[in-house]
């Protein structure tokens, strides 16, 4: 079970999360996203991410030459494609990537799954209001398809009080949290992360996974 930070914007932030138990940060490059980081915070960040951590960069429908300059100026482990990026668009990059779908009850996830075989995972997220994930909203977790879990990195409103149900009736490979360990849009609440942290770590010893 890996525990993913999304929508760092500051280095002390990742930081923090890998030193409470996180073991991967994500950051948005995507300008339309309130939680946008820029190169110089984004450099700062890498430099705080070890070889045993990771560090996620989330693009939605960017053009190719977009990624190829952000991947020339910071080294990103994964990438993270929101969009509606094909499957040919995101393996060009020569990186890792995850694959967020927007879920609603009309999902075909078993297909989109093996649609995306090439992908580290699917990143299943709220869909709400056009917005790109960050909303805070979380979406029914029995549209996840059975048999799936290990392919699923869960998002969509998660938080301290709601993981530890999330993780038994989905039983994911990861979590994904942003909004849920913010004190505002874009900076990470120590107590919050903290929380969700341990609520995360607890289940995984005490509920069977």
């Amino acid at each position: 079970m890996r525990i993913k930070i999304c929508g760092i914007t500051r280095p002390q932030d990742a930081e923090l999360a890998l030193k409470l138990g996180a073991d991967t940060v994500g950051c948005v490059f995507h300008p339309g996203s309130a939680r946008s980081v820029s190169d110089q915070s984004a450099r700062e960040i890498r430099e705080v991410v070890d070889a045993s951590a990771t560090m996620v960069g989330l693009f939605v429908n960017p053009e190719a030459v977009t990624v190829e300059a952000v991947l020339d100026r910071i080294e990103l482990d994964v990438l993270q494609f929101h969009g509606n990026e094909s499957p040919a668009f995101c393996e060009q990059f020569a990186r890792p990537y995850l694959k967020a779908v927007a879920m609603t009850a009309q999902i075909d996830l078993a297909a989109i799954d093996q649609a995306y075989q090439s992908a580290l995972g699917l990143v299943l997220d709220s869909a709400h209001g056009g917005q790109f994930g960050g909303t805070g909203q979380r979406f029914n977790w029995d549209w996840v398809s059975r048999g799936l879990g290990h392919r699923v990195m869960l998002a969509g409103g998660l938080t301290a009080e709601n993981v530890a149900e999330a993780i038994l009736r989905v039983q994911p490979a990861a979590v994904d949290v942003s909004s849920g360990v913010e004190k505002e849009k874009g900076v990470k609440d120590e107590g919050r992360m903290r929380a969700f942290i341990e609520a995360t770590q607890s289940v995984m010893t005490y509920g069977g996974l």
